[in-house]
């Protein structure tokens, strides 16, 4: 059986980590303070000791890179001296993934979030090319992101063994629904591996993950700071019945709708955001999904039952500013 070399951190980006959402005001212009209010409260009430800032879920396809620094500077004053803020950078043009990286950097980024190159389609080659210069770029460490649902095309078991190599290259975020592929990637190299699909959170700690990347953690964390526990501890039956519970929450946030949608309307019923805007094409819950929402919440004890579900804000997307500084 192969094994895997030793020597790094284990858990270098933490164990219960959100991919947080982008707050915007109903104008749909980017909320530096609904942020920094939400990163505090992710840390410092819902067990979280990483964040990572401008991925998908932080709808980065439609904040300009102004923006993206903005908010990665707000969110480290918020709370860059108790968790790890790992900076989303991915993009499917190797030159502006380094530009990104090297801003991210100088704003006082912890880590790197790298994406699968999408849409172009990249042969593995192009991949590895692509994480390697990612990593070359700045002295931050890389977590890679494998999501072949969205980018097209999945990171092969060979290329994260290369891959691994790189010093700087520590971590993979896996989207990927492949447990065989993930058990002999896991076998093969050091890296830490974060579950990156909250349906499959016990299944990939089971299998050996160091943590969780997490959409439903925005409302979820100590849940899944009790799942992560309870598999390092070896108690399958706690880790379980912890999975069980969420089930409904995990239905209501990342299957009735996109997952960013979902979890800002969710955010706002727990009155841990103040408006669920999005950017278009992303378009807001409506009041009947938020309803039903408010009922899958409260069947895995995440909102007291009867919490009012009406809204405080327009149902329709707010229309799009210009983007600042857009690239």
């Amino acid at each position: 059986m192969p094994t895997a070399p030793p020597g790094r951190t284990t858990r270098p980006f933490g164990s219960v980590l959100t991919a947080m959402v982008t707050p915007f005001a109903p104008d749909g212009s980017l909320d530096l303070d609904a942020a920094a209010a939400l990163a505090s409260r992710l840390v410092d009430e819902e067990a979280h000791d990483g964040l990572v800032v401008s991925g998908t879920t932080g709808e980065s396809p439609t904040t300009s890179d102004a923006e993206k620094d903005r908010l990665l500077r707000a969110v480290l004053e918020a709370v860059g001296d108790r968790a790890v803020v790992v900076a989303g950078v991915g993009s499917n043009d190797t030159a502006h993934t380094l530009e990104l990286a090297r801003d991210a950097e100088k704003a006082g980024a912890h880590g790197l979030l790298v994406v699968t190159p999408y849409y172009n389609k990249p042969p593995q080659a192009g991949l590895l090319q692509h994480f390697r210069a990612a990593a070359d770029a700045t002295g931050l460490p890389v977590m890679l992101y494998d999501i072949p649902g969205r980018s097209g095309v999945p990171i092969e078991v060979e290329t994260l063994v290369r891959a691994a190599e790189h010093p700087r290259i520590v971590a993979v975020k896996d989207a990927k629904g492949d447990l065989w592929a993930t058990s002999w990637a896991l076998a093969r190299t050091d890296l830490a591996w974060y579950s990156g699909e909250d349906a499959l959170n016990l299944a990939l700690l089971s299998h050996g993950a160091a943590g969780v990347v997490s959409v439903v953690g925005h409302v979820a964390g100590p849940d899944y700071a009790e799942m992560v526990a309870a598999v390092d501890a070896g108690d399958l039956t706690r880790a379980r019945a912890v999975h069980t519970r969420l089930l409904p929450a995990v239905r209501g946030i990342m299957t009735r709708t996109q997952g960013a949608i979902a979890v800002k309307a969710a955010l706002q019923l727990r009155g841990a955001l103040p408006h669920r805007t999005t950017r278009p094409p992303l378009v807001d819950a409506t009041d009947a999904e938020v309803e039903l929402l408010s009922s899958e919440l409260a069947l895995s004890g995440l909102l007291p039952a009867g919490v009012p579900t009406s809204s405080t804000q327009p149902n329709a997307s707010a229309a799009q500013p210009a983007a600042e500084g857009a690239s």
